[in-house]
């Protein structure tokens, strides 16, 4: 059968959903097995995760100690609930706490799928899905145990739901009598996980379809004292709770401490001028950059046209607040990549101009060649000669992603371009995620930490050396999770007390001489038993850390 006679198999029905996050699952998996926690946001939402089980305390978000008001509850539920079921806070296994961000991202290529084929079909509709579930940065942070792939998700699903509901006003396909539940639904599950972003992405939709189409009467199907309640009953119940057990610290810390110093600065350093995401886009973007010529275009001279419209309502504002916003991380667009999505696959449905194939081909060319070249950059900073074979194959993946589909493309076959470069695109990702990225030893300091100290006998969960592991000069997230709860990040003599109660320590060699010192002063020795070199990238630093025990004999049972 032909590449058309199948798509349009795989698009009847269900099918075009349930094939789009199918791919995003492929897209996703490798990376969830076989990254190693990452740092700094990752490790901070797996740690406070993991305290909440070992707690019984599934109000309040803590690390370690300290209160983490930042973000509301959803995730840490979400990831709760996959690692009771398929691991335990004890094992440290990252990927259980990974599990719902995969799932995010499924529900983001299904929910693009569903609601694209409302206005363009459903071939179209599993073209738009297929296309986000296999982008870079999605596909990405599908493996990456944080907020922002469940946060898609949600928001697409929300999105999806309202453009049914506006294609069925405009002689679209009818829709059921409960998709304003699905709505609502959306929007309380992105309240949950990331407070008011979501919602400001589909209110600012409504609100420009309104500037657009001076209508704004189908709005009444919402059923918006319900839809209130739903969102209400979903976040509310732990709205109360925490602002009760925190005294309301936790709202005075979330919008004054976290949301307000991104709107008025760079937080955290950062910050970066307008044009940012527009520029890193490309990338981003990949494997579907070839065919952004053609979406744009096709916003452009369909703009009248429902669906497009609709897209453009969806993609722009929300475009221009995240370009606006003085603090800029390359994932805060991800919420609009869909209307990108359903653009391109509009275009599809046409014959592509040769200003589209032809733009198309360099910008997909180039995007595979650069992050080709980035591959091989990352192995000559951090890698090895036996990483080469894996390099070799993901640059080739990549670079083939953009250049094949790009000639395609240029010969007149852009769905077969498409389905090239996805194919191509998702193997590259897949490979750099799960052969070359693992490898990159010197990045991993936390990971290569507890094997080490593993090696020796002296993690804390093995259950022979005494606990906690003192770690002085060294903070990452990362070296916590995996060590455990009690942890302790201290200095250097807080290291040597820990050495002469016959518990390990792990040293920064910034803080080497004055960990002897202390050593000395208690009268003291510690026998070192590994070390660690690499890079700590959370800082740009190159670090060395030692591993040390006690020196004595280890005390035996009569």
């Amino acid at each position: 059968m032909t590449l058309e006679g199948e798509l349009a198999r795989w698009s009847r029905g269900w099918r075009g959903p349930a094939v789009a996050a199918f791919i995003a699952f492929l897209a996703g998996l490798p990376g969830l097995f076989a990254m190693p926690p990452l740092d700094r946001d990752e490790s901070r939402f797996a740690q406070a995760t993991a305290q909440m089980l070992e707690t019984r305390d599934f109000v309040v978000i803590r690390f370690q100690d300290q209160p983490r008001f930042k973000k509301p509850v959803g995730i840490h539920w979400m990831q709760a609930a996959t690692v009771s079921m398929f691991s335990s806070p004890e094992a440290r296994q990252i990927w259980a706490y990974r599990i719902p961000s995969l799932l995010g991202a499924m529900l983001a290529a299904a929910a693009c799928a569903w609601g694209a084929a409302a206005f363009f079909g459903p071939q179209a509709g599993l073209l738009a899905g297929a296309m986000l579930g296999s982008t870079f940065l999605l596909s990405t942070e599908a493996f990456i145990a944080k907020t922002d792939a469940v946060l898609c998700g949600a928001t697409t699903l929300a999105i999806a739901a309202l453009a049914r509901l506006y294609a069925a006003a405009r002689e679209g396909p009818p829709v059921g009598r409960n998709i304003w539940i699905v709505f609502w639904v959306g929007v309380a599950v992105a309240v949950l996980v990331k407070g008011p972003v979501g919602p400001l992405i589909v209110a600012l939709a409504i609100l420009a379809l309104g500037l657009m189409d001076r209508r704004l009467g189908w709005l009444r199907q919402l059923r918006w004292y319900w839809g209130l309640i739903i969102v209400l009953a979903i976040a509310g119940p732990w709205a109360g709770a925490v602002t009760v057990a925190t005294d309301g610290g936790f709202w005075t810390t979330a919008l004054a401490g976290d949301l307000a110093p991104k709107l008025v600065g760079g937080q955290e350093s950062h910050g970066a001028p307008p044009g940012y995401h527009t520029l890193a886009a490309p990338l981003l973007l990949f494997p579907i950059t070839l065919l952004l010529p053609l979406a744009l275009i096709t916003a452009w001279k369909r703009r009248r046209e429902p669906g497009v419209r609709f897209a453009i309502a969806w993609l722009l504002p929300a475009w221009i607040m995240f370009e606006a916003m003085p603090t800029k991380l390359v994932h805060y667009p991800l919420p609009a990549y869909g209307a990108l999505a359903w653009l391109a696959a509009a275009g599809l449905m046409d014959a592509v101009g040769p200003r589209a194939r032809w733009a198309g081909a360099i910008l997909g060319g180039v995007a595979g060649v650069v992050l080709a070249a980035a591959v091989f950059v990352l192995l000559s900073e951090y890698g090895d000669a036996g990483d080469l074979t894996a390099a070799a194959i993901t640059g080739a993946l990549l670079a083939a992603a953009g250049l094949v589909g790009g000639y395609l493309l240029l010969r007149g076959a852009p769905r077969t371009a498409l389905a090239s470069a996805l194919a191509l695109g998702v193997l590259g990702h897949g490979a750099l995620a799960a052969g070359v990225a693992p490898g990159l030893d010197p990045l991993w300091l936390s990971d290569r930490t507890e094997a080490a100290l593993a090696k020796a006998r002296l993690l804390p969960r093995q259950g022979v050396a005494d606990a906690p592991v003192a770690v002085a000069g060294y903070a990452e997230p990362s070296l916590v999770f995996a060590l455990g709860t009690p942890t302790e990040l201290e200095d250097a003599p807080e290291a040597a007390r820990a050495i002469a109660e016959h518990r390990p320590a792990i040293v920064d060699s910034a803080h080497e001489a004055a960990f002897r010192q202390a050593l000395a002063t208690l009268g003291v020795e510690a026998r070192q038993v590994a070390t660690v070199q690499g890079m700590n990238y959370s800082k740009g630093d190159e670090t060395t850390l030692r591993v040390y025990r006690a020196a004595v004999p280890e005390r035996t049972a009569p």
